[in-house]
């Protein structure tokens, strides 16, 4: 009895051993240790209930050209002044005016032009109605660039486009080369730029 107890005993002890020394060892089945992951640094802004988190530092984009000074000083103010952006609008208000001279739309002209540009459109529009012809109409815009900028007053922005442009009355067209300045007060809540003067192109 004695030797079997002591046999019984010995084989005990070598599959204890032999089981420690199989699940002490890594079988590839774990989860693998968390990684650290390294974040792109945030400058912190006050959230609702006064905590900082973290937000993208926007940058203003570099101007560049003749009016860069200008729009500097405009962006200054409006930090949400883009010239693309601004390009974009201008063209589009171009093909407004345009159209609604032609139509004789005075009152489409007056939330586009300024009061001194929309008498003199108005007193153009009356001596066409006198001598009935047809208006030139816009057949495309060849060009638009800005020109120059600058901040008046402290608080009004003036950007001058140079407008390339195609007219016609169905009958004649005619290259049309102006340029248009358009005026806002950046410190009003009105995002809306006005026409405020028109030139001839030199």
């Amino acid at each position: 009895m004695n030797i079997e107890i002591i046999i019984l005993t010995a084989v005990a002890v070598f599959v204890i051993s032999r089981l420690y020394s199989v699940l002490g060892q890594k079988t590839g089945a774990e989860p693998p240790a968390r990684t650290r992951r390294e974040s792109v640094r945030r400058a912190p802004e006050p959230s609702e209930d006064g905590a900082e988190t973290a937000s993208p530092v926007r940058l203003r984009p570099a101007f560049t050209g003749e009016a860069a000074a200008g729009l500097e000083a405009i962006a200054s103010i409006d930090p949400t002044f883009s010239p693309d952006e601004f390009i974009r609008g201008a063209r589009r208000a171009y093909e407004l005016i345009v159209s609604a001279f032609a139509d004789g739309d005075r009152e489409a002209l007056k939330t586009l032009v300024d009061q001194d540009v929309f008498e003199a459109y108005s007193d153009a529009i009356s001596a066409r109605e006198e001598t009935p012809s047809e208006p030139m109409r816009l057949l495309r815009i060849r060009k638009a660039s800005i020109a120059e900028a600058e901040l008046a007053g402290g608080r009004t922005g003036l950007v001058s486009v140079s407008f390339e442009a195609e007219l016609s009355d169905g009958e004649t067209t005619r290259e049309a080369r102006e340029i248009w300045t358009f005026k806002r007060n950046l410190s009003s809540k009105d995002p809306n730029w006005l026409l405020d003067e028109v030139s001839a192109m030199a």
